[in-house]
């Protein structure tokens, strides 16, 4: 005789049982998942910082007398767009009264690998000319800023800040390029008709550097007149 089917059923127990089994499966797979997303962010910032810091101290070699030329030309361009006629001698005898013509330098610092150290570079520096007019009316300032920020703009200089001062307020122009790695800034007083000018130049190690050596560049460096006659 051919033998009997007996029909399967499947119980409200076993169901349930199935059923827990297969939530327990979803929810472990979510897991991973909800865990991996974060670790995965976690690498991505990490190898970002990394990639964001990876030449923080690859600057060129340049002599600072040469990076000190560079700043002077800067300053000096921007002298003859605001149309000042008198000759700066370098050196400042009071800072923020008398004329300026002098260069200065700085230290240079990274932040490492993944931005988490601050330290100085051996060897770097950063070079920045600086100078200043004392009696520098209004019209003579006024249109000569103006002038300078259009100028500046054309030559593909991003303005980090302009304001045209109210009555008896400064007036102001930064701007930069390369990242922020080169720099001019300018300030007019009003109210004691003084104007400052600046050019920062990029950081750059000093081919001459020994270890040890703690004069800065600057004490090495004389800039020439600034004025009308520097015109190349």
């Amino acid at each position: 005789m051919p033998e009997k089917t007996v029909p399967t059923s499947t119980t409200p127990a076993q169901t349930e049982a199935r059923s827990s089994s297969s939530v327990r499966t979803a929810f472990g797979c979510g897991c991973v998942a909800l865990i991996g997303v974060p670790l995965v962010a976690v690498l991505v910032l990490i190898v970002t910082l990394a990639w964001d810091n990876r030449g923080s101290t690859d600057f060129p070699r340049v002599a600072p007398e040469d990076m000190a030329n560079r700043a002077f030309q800067r300053s000096q361009e921007a002298y003859d767009v605001m149309g000042f006629k008198r000759a700066v001698e370098p050196g400042v005898q009071a800072l923020g009264v008398s004329t300026e013509n002098t260069f200065s330098s700085e230290l240079c610092w990274t932040s490492g690998m993944l931005g988490l150290e601050d330290k100085t570079v051996d060897g770097a520096y950063g070079m920045s000319h600086d100078w200043a007019l004392n009696h520098v009316p209004a019209s003579q300032a006024v249109s000569g800023l103006r002038r300078l920020h259009q100028h500046l703009k054309d030559a593909g200089w991003e303005v980090t800040a302009y304001r045209e001062g109210g009555q008896g307020k400064a007036w102001h122009l930064y701007v930069q390029r390369d990242d922020a790695d080169e720099r001019m800034f300018f300030t007019w007083y009003q109210d004691r008709e003084y104007f400052t000018g600046g050019a920062a130049m990029p950081c750059a190690y000093d081919p001459r550097w020994k270890d040890g050596n703690t004069a800065t560049p600057d004490d090495r460096q004389t800039p020439p007149t600034l004025g009308p006659a520097q015109r190349n």
